[in-house]
């Protein structure tokens, strides 16, 4: 098979995500033409996404060496180091590419992502206008425009850009996804029979799992919103299940990470641990995935003396980067931390947060998996508020299994069985956190919150050490913490209670996940 041949057969492998197996043919390529630039960049693209990202980063400055102003290679560098957090080497690195090239629409996107990822979105949106200045059809430049406008919470001009999309390319998932969680389909079915016409096609079986899924989550919530829950419970139970294909979430796994980390903390000693003088205020808002963690932080960030960092993943990655193997803990060397007047967490965490340029001392940390690091939190940041947000169990669950979630991190978002067995999972560890520091959680009920939200956002803002302000209740129209979350399409109303009991019209059809929440 000549070199051409080759590459397309790892290129299509790569289409279908067997990436494993593309990695294996690149390898034994590279080892045979080990000069070659193109199959450097390519290799380190399969590494980075696979989640091999350190070692991604090897063959990407390969190519570079081997080829001087390969921008590809350097893309994907700066695209490297923006996923382990380095954000200034990426930064250099975009900026770079775009002093010598300012028409590189790549460069100008990924730049755009590093920028919504620091919560920079108005920064994110000038870059994305100037790449679609030259290239007005560009369907990744709309797309993102639009997901960026969206968490801006500019809903109108964010359509705008998905509709263009459609009128280039009708079948892109993607774009009818965004569409369906900015449509209210009691007035509009006109887009539902849109996405019923494509599923119908001959095409469609040539759709990528990705794809499909993205279509069928899109009619599921199409479904729900004129109340034909059998239909809207079908097209959720199919994506879910193409999603769950590539993940491989163990729960015994997890329940012995969690039974360690619990037996940690039993032989920790809390009392007389150092004060830290924090630069930052934090304000952590945890709990599960859809349990309103993202309502708390309109409203908390809404004050003046507060900025929203949003769903950052900061601390878990400093977290497992230096105390994790697996599922165990190095204990001696948390304690050696300890013993520190000033610890690598908190400095770690604070050279991450200073990349924001946050102009207030208070800042919110809705990472909602922060539940799972609440000893750490008390360990590491003493002086900081922690917000546990609940919400009822089935609604929770539910709202889980009707999303579309990236994260690495939610691979049990796709089985009604794994759903529930992660949510006892959790209550399990919360039990223990509560019990072990009661005082210092403050427990924000989704339910109370939504039914009496002045008399509770009175709770939420005393708790935090902060006076009452008016904007707090109304952050649907100051919009200052834009969200990047699938709760974008909530964070530009007001509070309402139409999801409260969301779960009774899917109670015939979730038996496997509600029968072990009963239980």
């Amino acid at each position: 098979m000549d070199f051409k041949n080759r590459i397309f057969e790892i290129n299509n492998l790569i289409n279908q995500n067997k990436l494993i197996q593309a990695e294996k043919k690149c390898q034994s390529l590279v080892k045979k033409i080990p000069n070659n630039s193109y199959l450097q960049n390519l290799l380190g693209l399969i590494l980075q996404n696979q989640g091999k990202v350190e070692k991604s980063i090897i063959f990407f400055q390969k190519a570079i060496t081997l080829e001087k102003g390969n921008d590809a290679a350097i893309n994907n560098l700066a695209n490297s180091f923006r996923k382990l957090y380095q954000f200034k080497k990426a930064e250099d690195l975009y900026k770079e590419i775009i002093k010598n090239n300012p028409k590189n629409i790549i460069a100008l996107n990924n730049y755009a992502n590093l920028k919504r990822e620091l919560n920079q979105y108005n920064e994110a949106k000038d870059l994305l206008l100037q790449a679609l200045k030259i290239d007005h059809n560009n369907i990744n430049i709309l797309l993102n425009l639009s997901t960026c406008l969206q968490g801006l919470g500019e809903t109108n001009e964010a359509k705008n850009y998905v509709l263009k999309i459609l009128d280039i390319q009708p079948d892109n998932t993607s774009a009818h996804r965004v569409l369906s969680s900015i449509l209210n389909y009691k007035n509009d079915t006109d887009h539902l029979q849109k996405m019923e016409n494509i599923k119908s096609k001959e095409n469609y079986k040539n759709f990528s799992l990705i794809q499909k899924s993205e279509l069928l989550f899109a009619l599921g919530k199409a479904y729900e919103d004129i109340k034909e829950f059998q239909k809207s419970y079908f097209h959720l139970e199919q994506a879910n299940s193409l999603l769950d294909q590539n993940t491989k979430f163990n729960t015994e796994k997890t329940n012995k990470f969690f039974k360690n980390l619990t037996r940690l903390f039993d032989s920790i000693d809390f009392k007389n641990k150092n004060k830290i003088n924090d630069k930052y205020k934090n304000i952590f808002i945890c709990g599960m995935p859809r349990s309103g963690t993202t309502l708390v932080e309109q409203i908390v960030a809404a004050h003046s003396s507060v900025c929203g960092a949003g769903e950052i993943h900061y601390l878990s990655k400093i977290i497992n980067d230096n105390f994790i193997d697996e599922i165990n803990f190095n204990k001696k060397k948390i304690l050696n931390e300890l013993s520190k007047s000033s610890n690598l967490i908190f400095e770690q965490y604070n050279d991450l947060i200073n990349f924001h340029n946050f102009n207030t001392k208070i800042i919110t940390d809705k990472a909602p998996q922060n539940f799972i690091w609440i000893g750490f939190i008390k360990l590491f940041f003493p002086n900081s508020k922690i917000i546990h947000c609940n919400r009822n169990p089935k609604d929770n669950c539910l709202s889980i299994f009707k999303n579309y979630f990236t994260s690495r991190t939610m691979s049990w978002a796709y089985d009604q069985k794994k759903i529930a067995d992660y949510y006892i999972l959790y209550s399990k560890l919360m039990n223990y956190w509560n019990a072990k520091f009661k005082e210092d959680i403050y427990d924000a009920n989704y339910e109370k919150l939504v039914s009496s939200p002045a008399e509770e956002t009175k709770k939420l803002l005393s708790f935090c050490g902060l006076e009452w302000e008016d904007q707090c209740l109304d952050f649907y129209k100051l919009k200052k913490t834009p969200v990047q979350t699938v709760s974008v399409s909530q964070a530009d109303k007001p509070i309402y209670k139409s999801s409260l009991n969301s779960s009774k019209g899917f109670s015939e059809y979730l038996d496997k996940m509600f029968n072990i929440l009963d239980a």
